[in-house]
């Protein structure tokens, strides 16, 4: 693995959570390089059809995927994707830290979620909870995990 990086949709606009994703990634900077990419959101008209949010969801894709090499390992958060105990993720990016030859990256996807194109070219989808969390929430949940698992001694 040469780096990680985490590829979000939409900025953060919230002090708070700005604070606790530059803490998180202060942190995993210290045992490994990470970049956090952020692609822009699209806006959602309200009473926007299931045929305009996909739409949306596509064009934010779109730009999701111009930022991933082939060789990169790609992770995307998604509510239907494997779930597990903090112990046992730990272990799982242990067991991917040495065997590849990209990036370890991490999607997050807007509002709507990650497009299908997204979904097919992830190698893996990860579920933090069944709960549905705002995706700026998300970046720091996921930057806080990543920090606890290099902390452990990644």
């Amino acid at each position: 693995m040469k780096n990680l990086k985490i590829i979000c949709v939409g900025k953060i606009k919230e002090d708070y959570l700005c604070r606790g994703i530059d803490e998180a990634l202060t942190l995993i900077r210290r045992k490994c390089p990470v970049s956090v990419t952020e692609c822009a959101d699209e806006p959602t008209p309200d009473g926007a059809g299931r045929a305009a949010e996909e739409l949306i969801k596509d064009k934010e894709g779109q730009r999701i995927l111009s930022r991933i090499s082939d060789e990169d390992y790609v992770v995307a958060l998604c509510i239907e994707g494997k779930r597990y105990s903090s112990t046992d993720w730990y272990a799982h990016l242990h067991s991917l830290k040495g065997r590849l030859p990209g990036s370890l990256t991490f999607v997050i996807g807007g509002s709507l979620g990650l497009s299908d194109q997204v979904i097919r070219r992830a190698d893996e989808k990860l579920s933090f909870s069944s709960m549905t969390f705002p995706h700026q929430l998300m970046r720091l949940i996921l930057l806080d995990q990543i920090a606890s698992w290099v902390r452990t001694g990644s």
